[in-house]
């Protein structure tokens, strides 16, 4: 019987993998960038010709594009910096040993369970502005009702607060596994020297949770800057163009405008941009640490 070479048999285990990587993520990505030097439109007419570069010309010149990164660089810096830091006060409350911790650790996880359709159905009726219980509680203390979703001050950041309850049980989880993998003995030798809790977290336990939480906020900036889901169920983008984030304008260009091949053009230039966004990110904190 012949010798299998060296590491065959991990290259049979990967093939699945390979095959739907290559299916479903490199081919994709390979057309599409193809088509982002064409004038490919979704109805097919026309056909589609070769255009060089003239539509990544129009998109670094349209103000649209401009306008909708903007807001969504703005959703990212409003949810992530509260997606971080209520994630780890949430898993150190749940640590230090709340009664009922099984019913917290559900109750923190529960929600990002949920499909966006019902978180949608949810906060719709939260943020009614006649009957909604956001406004019924301001009419409570006689303050006048806000239009959360169709005020252009307000629907930005009511947004951001939809996109931590619905997600920050995701982020809760990875805190609470780091922090019970820090060891034991740490805090015994902080104990022994007289540190007190309040000590103890800053010295021990904020220091051994360094690294996870580069790696949540490199993560949850990434999946804020491709928001899509809740503002397009939400608001529409609206008002006035004040919530819409860049996805939803790919995709109005894309299937709305049918102008599939400037759709692609603006979606690697975004790419383009979360690459940067998040290499600058982990340099960045890749310093801190030195």
């Amino acid at each position: 019987m012949t010798p299998r070479p060296p590491g065959a048999t991990g290259w049979l285990f990967a093939t699945p993998f390979l095959v739907f990587f290559g299916l479903f993520l490199a081919v994709p990505l390979g057309i599409g960038l193809w088509m982002s030097f064409t004038d490919a439109s979704l109805t097919g007419a026309g056909g589609s010709s070769f255009t060089g570069l003239d539509n990544y010309t129009e998109a670094l010149g349209d103000g649209q594009v401009w306008q909708t990164l903007g807001n969504t660089v703005w959703f990212t810096v409003l949810s992530t910096v509260p997606l971080v830091l209520v994630a780890l006060v949430m898993a150190l409350l749940v640590y230090t040993g709340l009664p009922g911790q099984w019913l917290w650790r559900l109750s923190f996880f529960a929600s990002h369970l949920l499909p966006v359709a019902v978180v949608y159905q949810i906060w719709n009726m939260v943020f009614q502005p006649d009957r909604g219980m956001l406004n019924g509680l301001l009419d409570v203390v006689g303050i006048e009702g806000v239009g959360w979703l169709t005020d252009e001050k307000y629907a930005m950041w009511s947004i951001a607060l939809v996109t931590l309850w619905w997600t920050v049980g995701f982020n809760f989880l990875l805190y609470l596994a780091a922090l019970q993998a820090i060891p034991d003995h740490l805090y015994e030798a902080a104990a022994l020297d007289g540190a007190g809790a309040w000590r103890r977290l800053w010295s021990v336990t904020l220091p051994q949770l360094r690294r996870i939480t580069v790696m949540i906020a490199v993560l949850q900036v990434m999946a804020s800057l491709k928001v899509f889901d809740q503002i397009y169920l939400l608001t529409k983008g609206g008002p006035d163009g004040a919530t819409r984030p860049i996805l939803e304008y790919i995709y109005d260009t894309g299937f709305t405008n049918y102008r599939l091949g400037y759709a692609s053009a603006i979606s690697y230039v975004f790419f383009a941009v979360i690459i940067i966004l998040s290499l600058a990110q982990l340099k960045i904190f890749s310093r801190r640490e030195d």
